[in-house]
């Protein structure tokens, strides 16, 4: 049974495994999802960033070109200016202090309202000229070796364009660092024509004009292009949040500097506008996936739990819990293939609960359902770990114990069995005691090729055989037990033959023929008054299958093997309607009493049957009388309920059989709807014997007569018991002291000549 076990595990770890395999991976797609979703939008935000401090960069360096370029400008007008002042025959000439003056004026114009930070005017070997000032001087001082270059370049420039009028006014302007600071520098030539040739021009002074990049400059920058604390730097020590642009030198693009500011970041802006909601609507999405998953994982392991319920329905039983039929079959099997190479005594045995059926239908489904479930542990106390019990349905079961072992015997653990099922049950919270009992069929693997099928087969001929001996006790299987149960399938085989042949009530001596089977019989016995005369009031109609081999057989050999084979409804119909064609042709007074199985009283059209097979025969129905054992009348559904109620609503009287030898009590007689009780043969024989054979009698028959029931007792022998039952109160009596069994249509020869009084 360890494979089994480990089987089991494996699947349970399995579907567990696979479970968690599809949380984490749901997991793992939500968080992801949801990573990817933050990702793009910071990586949207950082796009636009990134886009806002490049379009800020073009900015500022088209800014600065601009700057570049409208300082070109502004020379020229600079040096156009100047040039007015300085040509010779200019009305503004004057004398040289004149002339100084106003150009020094000139220049404090250009510094003040273009803007620049320094303007210098210089000769063409690159010294100041018209007596500057000496600020001037030591600021030219400094900025002169910076500016050569530029001062070359222009001069050398002019040299190359000519001398000639009109020439354009060659400059230069740079971007470079003077003082440490960055810088636009530019230098234009000042000429004028020569007054001697008009076709000539004559640059005499170089104008030189400065205009630092920070300050206020750099703030006019800020405040235009929106650069949020731009400051000049010399490195690029900017701090984390910040922008650095570098400034190069037009002539060497060395860096001279760096222009910082903070950038309008509008990707940072949405993203710090939007992260409460982000934040919001990610924990909301947290939440509500994190409830997704714990509803999916509680879903996983609803399934699995599902899954494993309906793997354990599909090879146990849901009643009780144990093994069913196909789980069994495949432990048999392994247990087989296990036998060829272990050494160890097996055994397989099939058990079945005596009277059950009788429980369940006195008591309902519910009390029999309890009683099977107490059945099963009392089983299961007895048996070992590797022992298998199984529910094949109903009230039977099978075992199975792999290895019987040394110090247990076969025998030894079916009398346990036995004495444990028989201890009384406690049903319906102790309101209803009941005591049944079991019977075991065993048997033995003999060699490794004995099938599972055969070894089934065997128990099952074992277990009959313990039923057919009186129940409450284990057989074990031989082979004689085959001739048995051979002999029992040719009945059932040779009783379907007969019935088939059916076509009505038989011949006129209400017989069924064929040769081969041999024929059934319906018997007749009488039934008496209870009083001095005896008259005879009736008979009850009793079946009887005369065998050509086997002999006179009675009802008990061949009618469970008709309930076994579905036949019992036809046969019942049979025996009905041969015993009312029967009775047709007896006095009036005398009535024919008919026994019926609870299948055949479950049967929709049972009540029409009933009455049609009265119509068709001729006879009253006030005298028929069905009788019905305890079983089906304390335990009746719709159906026949109303079936019953129709007969007896029409005439048809009711009777219940062998009242007492079942699970019911006296106070069942309060509810019953039935005409007439039978007392049983069972308990007649004990008038005599035993004291407690009279009470129960006597109880019996009291209680019918207070609640209006006639009372009929069977088994009558002796003419004490006669005595007795009359004095008790009965009705009716009926046994072989006053008649035996007799063919009925021998009965009714003897009936039709008296018509008054028949002994027998």
């Amino acid at each position: 049974m360890s494979s089994n076990w480990v089987f089991s595990l494996l699947t349970r770890l399995s579907a567990r495994s696979s479970s968690q395999s599809v949380l984490i991976l749901l997991t793992g797609t939500g968080l992801a999802i949801l990573g990817l979703v933050v990702l793009a939008a910071i990586w949207a935000g950082s796009e636009s960033d990134s886009a806002a401090r490049d379009r800020q960069r073009e900015l500022v360096d088209g800014r600065l070109q601009n700057q570049v370029d409208r300082v070109a400008q502004d020379m020229q007008l600079l040096a156009e200016g100047y040039a007015s002042f300085l040509s010779p025959g200019s009305p503004d000439s004057g004398t040289e202090i004149s002339r100084s003056a106003s150009i020094q004026t000139f220049g404090r114009i250009a510094t003040s309202v273009f803007g620049y930070s320094a303007v210098f005017l210089i000769s063409p070997d690159g010294e100041l000229a018209l007596q500057p000032d000496p600020d001037s001087v030591r600021r030219f001082k400094w900025v002169r070796p910076v500016l050569w270059p530029m001062i070359s370049a222009v001069t050398k420039g002019l040299e190359t364009h000519g001398q000639h009028a009109p020439a354009p006014q060659k400059n230069q302007v740079e971007l470079l660092r003077l003082e440490g600071r960055p810088s636009i520098a530019g230098i234009v030539p000042v000429v004028h024509q020569v007054q001697d040739d008009p076709s000539k021009v004559k640059a005499e002074y170089y104008l030189i004009a400065i205009r630092f990049l920070d300050g206020p400059t750099l703030d006019m920058l800020s405040r235009e292009q929106g650069l949020a604390g731009a400051r000049y730097a010399r490195t690029a020590d900017y701090e984390p949040g910040e922008v650095a642009f570098q400034v190069a030198s037009t002539r060497t693009a060395e860096p001279i500097g760096f222009i910082v500011w903070k950038p309008d970041l509008p990707g940072s802006r949405v993203i710090a506008r939007l992260l409460p909601f982000l934040s919001a609507a990610g924990l909301v999405v947290t939440i509500l996936f994190s409830a997704l998953l714990l509803r999916l994982r509680y879903s996983l392991k609803q399934l699995a739990a599902s899954e494993t319920h309906a793997r354990h329905l599909s090879h146990h039983d849901v009643l009780t819990g144990l093994p069913n039929r196909a789980l069994f079959a495949t432990r048999l099997e392994q247990c087989l293939t296990e036998l060829g190479t272990q050494d160890r005594e097996t055994v397989v045995a099939l058990i079945d609960l005596d009277r059950f059926k009788q429980v369940n239908d006195v008591y309902g489904h519910l009390a029999g359902d309890e009683l099977l479930r107490i059945a099963v542990e009392r089983m299961k106390s007895l048996l070992r770990p590797g022992d298998t019990l199984a529910r094949f349905g109903g009230d039977e079961f099978a075992l199975l114990i792999p290895s019987l072992g040394h110090n247990r015997s076969i025998i030894g653990l079916c009398n346990e069995i036995m004495a444990r099922i028989s201890d009384p049950f406690q049903l319906v919270n102790g309101t209803v005691v009941v005591s049944i009992g079991g019977s075991i069929g065993y048997t033995a693997p003999e060699g490794a090729f004995t099938t599972a099928r055969e070894l089934l087969r065997r128990a099952d001929v074992a277990l009959y055989d313990a039923k057919e001996s009186g129940r409450g006790r284990a057989a074990e299987y031989n082979s004689s037990l085959d001739t048995r149960a051979n002999e029992r399938t040719e009945l059932r085989n040779e009783l379907r033959i007969m019935l088939e042949r059916d076509e009505g009530p038989g011949d006129t001596q209400g017989v069924i023929r064929d040769n081969r089977v041999g024929h059934l019989e319906v018997f007749a016995q009488g039934v008496h008054q209870a009083d001095r005369s005896g008259d005879l009031t009736g008979a009850e109609a009793l079946v009887r299958w005369r065998h050509p081999t086997r002999g006179l057989l009675s009802p008990d050999k061949f009618i469970p093997i008709a309930e076994e084979a579905g036949m019992i409804n036809q046969l019942g119909r049979w025996v009905l309607l041969t015993a009312a064609a029967a009775a047709a042709s007896w006095p009036a007074h005398l009535s024919i009493a008919v026994n019926v199985s609870p299948s055949q009283i479950g049967q929709r059209n049972f009540a029409q049957m009933v009455l049609s097979i009265l119509r068709d025969c001729g006879l009253s129905p006030d005298r028929l009388e069905l009788e019905v054992t305890e079983a089906a009348i304390f335990n009746l559904d719709e159906g026949a309920a109303e079936n019953l109620n129709l007969l007896r609503s029409r005439g048809v009287r009711i009777a219940l059989d062998d009242f007492g030898t079942g699970f019911s009590s006296l106070s069942h007689l309060i509810d019953l709807k039935i005409d007439r009780v039978k007392i049983d043969r069972s308990f007649v024989q004990l008038l005599g014997c035993k004291a407690e054979g009279a009470a129960i009698v006597s109880a019996i028959a009291s209680l019918s007569r207070t609640l209006g029931k006639a009372t009929t007792a069977e088994g009558v022998e002796t003419e004490e018991q006669r005595e007795f039952l009359i004095a008790a109160g009965c009705d009716e009596l009926q046994g072989y002291l006053f008649s035996r069994p007799i063919p009925i249509e021998a009965f009714g020869h003897q009936v039709r000549p008296s018509q008054i009084r028949l002994s027998l």
